[in-house]
């Protein structure tokens, strides 16, 4: 039998943040499951800062998106069609075919999802590649050791909130973390309990609210946001710190900042490690992730948060509104089940 679906196709390139022109919505026809194919009716979306530089027809570590085609991102659902025989119907899986409603996968593009006492929905999170990128990028990138002094940009997003409480619970002598209003901060310190956190957009400098936060100095920085955060923290860190370079999010939507600061000779002076990295290189490390943030969870030592908003429908506008800030937390798009 077929499957009637719709999914989002990139309809033209984005200049500057995506708009309604920038997206497609195309009802498909999917056919049966070939011998080994599954059809996955798919329950969560993800919605991650990553897709926005996608969207550009430019190098990366991974392909752009193509126009006319539909797009792609991590998803979770449920297997409703089976030609395999290891992935029966009802199973319950995650890929990286989302920005659509059903996907027709072989059975190595699928993970099964076992069974467990969390939402499906944070495998997409803080149990997926947001929490993996934060556990990777604090406890390997930038070594972190208890005792240290951690700053954390965009801390109340989806990565740099849990980088934080990771920090946190691994015995940090102080997690300070930047938002971009002062509902965020206060959830950013009260919720996830930072020990001091900064309006990025209030009138007062960042660099002198970061100083005022920790006149010690910084020995790590998870970066998510590029430009002036960067050039800020270069001036408070300590000799021999480690910053974690994982995104520049300030500058995916073309805006007027620069992704690298004119103070960089400051990382030579202090003898810094600045070091990028994407999971795909670590997945050794994965094993150590789950462990860890399984138990966090499990005690209700770690907070997590969603920002969900329903319907395909949707994603455009919640896609638009996570580049800007619009969300708390984890960024999703719930289907019906």
């Amino acid at each position: 039998m077929t499957t009637p679906t719709r999914e989002i196709h990139l309809a033209r390139r984005p200049t500057g943040p995506p708009d309604a022109e920038t997206f497609a919505f195309v009802d498909r026809l999917l056919p049966a499951p070939a011998d080994g194919q599954v059809v996955v009716r798919n329950l969560a979306l993800s919605i991650d800062p990553y897709m926005r530089p996608r969207m550009n027809d430019e190098p990366s570590y991974v392909k752009p998106y193509e126009i006319g085609k539909a797009l792609l991102g991590g998803a979770v659902g449920e297997v409703i069609a089976s030609a395999n025989s290891s992935i029966p119907r009802g199973t319950k899986v995650l890929h990286s075919s989302g920005w659509r409603e059903h996907a027709l996968l072989s059975g190595d593009q699928v993970k099964v999802i076992a069974d467990g006492p969390f939402p499906l929905s944070y495998h997409l999170g803080v149990l997926g590649m947001p929490g993996f990128t934060a556990y990777l990028g604090l406890m390997h990138i930038a070594e972190f050791r208890p005792g240290d002094i951690v700053f954390v940009s965009a801390a109340g997003g989806a990565v740099g909130g849990l980088v934080g409480q990771f920090a946190r619970l691994s015995d940090a002598g102080k997690v300070i973390g930047s938002a971009g209003s002062e509902e965020k901060a206060a959830y950013v310190l009260k919720d996830l309990g930072f020990h001091a956190a900064i309006n990025y957009r209030s009138e007062e400098p960042l660099l002198t609210q970061l100083r005022r936060a920790s006149p010690e100095g910084v020995d790590v920085y998870f970066d998510n946001v590029g430009g002036e955060h960067l050039s800020a923290t270069l001036e408070v860190m300590r000799d021999h710190g480690r910053i974690a370079l994982c995104g520049t999010i300030s500058s995916y939507n073309g805006g007027s900042g620069t992704t690298v600061p004119g103070n960089m000779f400051k990382a030579v002076a202090k003898r810094l490690t600045l070091k990028g990295f994407l999971t795909l290189d670590h997945e050794p490390v994965r094993p150590a992730f789950e462990a860890a943030v399984t138990d966090w969870l499990a005690s209700g030592q770690l907070h997590y948060r969603e920002t969900s908003t329903s319907g395909l429908d949707s994603m455009p506008a919640a896609f638009a509104g996570m580049l800007q800030g619009s969300n708390t937390g984890k960024a999703i798009v719930m289907l019906p089940g």
